[in-house]
Order: C-alpha cells, then sequence, then structure tokens
C-alpha cells in the first residue's frame, strides 16, 4: 500500500462536532456539579466520609465447583467470545434462573402452594 492512500485523523477530527457546550460544561465549579448531582435521582450517592462510614461490606458468595457435559459447538461459541468464557456461561444460568425462579414465585403465590423446593425447605426445617 503507498502512503499517498493512507488518511490519518488527529483526535479532535475523529470525535466530529458535539452539540455539548464545553465552555459552559468547563466553566462549571465542583458545587455546581454536586449541585446538579444531587438533584438527578438517577445519580448514585456521592460517596463522602458519611457514606463510608456507613457501608458495609458484603463478600460474595463461593461459587461452588461442578463439572457437567455440554455439547461442543456450545463450549466452543463461548470460547470464540474470548477471555472469561465461564463467567458468560455462568451468567445465562443466572439469567435463566431469575427469569424462572420469578416465574414460579408467581404461581406458587397464585395457585397458593409451595413449588417442590419451597416445600422440601419447610419439610428440613421442621
Amino acid at each position: 500500500m503507498s502512503e499517498e492512500h493512507i488518511v490519518r485523523y488527529s483526535t479532535p477530527a475523529r470525535r466530529g462536532k458535539t452539540m455539548t457546550d464545553w465552555a459552559r460544561v468547563n466553566a462549571l465549579t465542583d458545587r455546581d456539579i454536586e449541585k446538579a448531582v444531587a438533584s438527578d435521582p438517577d445519580a448514585p450517592p456521592i460517596m463522602d466520609e458519611q457514606w463510608w462510614r456507613n457501608a458495609t461490606l458484603v463478600m460474595p458468595e463461593r461459587k461452588v465447583p461442578v463439572s457437567m457435559r455440554v455439547d461442543r459447538e456450545i463450549l466452543e461459541w463461548f470460547k470464540r467470545q474470548g477471555r472469561g468464557y465461564q463467567s458468560r456461561m455462568h451468567a445465562v444460568l443466572a439469567a435463566y434462573y431469575r427469569a424462572h425462579s420469578a416465574r414460579d414465585r408467581v404461581r406458587s403465590t397464585q395457585s397458593g402452594r409451595s413449588t417442590p423446593r419451597h416445600a422440601a425447605r419447610k419439610r428440613s426445617a421442621k
């Protein structure tokens, strides 16, 4: 490939024009930003000293090692997605579990009965 066909872009040219008023954004003080964040119901809390005093450390539950058989094409597909394929497989199973366990809870409350899983817990608790 010859040099005459190579096009180089500088960072500002790559971004293109935006509708953001950067002069106004750059003029905001920390107090202005904190006020805007405090008034936004979707913003996460400001993590000041008080927030950290009230914070609770929650350790994730340990995973249980398991050996299972899956179709080769399924495993290869997950592996082709790159690093973390086992975590993605776990995420798919967890999403399936959440969707179906919520549905099971709705069914059990509508029928007035416990699901078999809940019934087994009740029996073991006695």
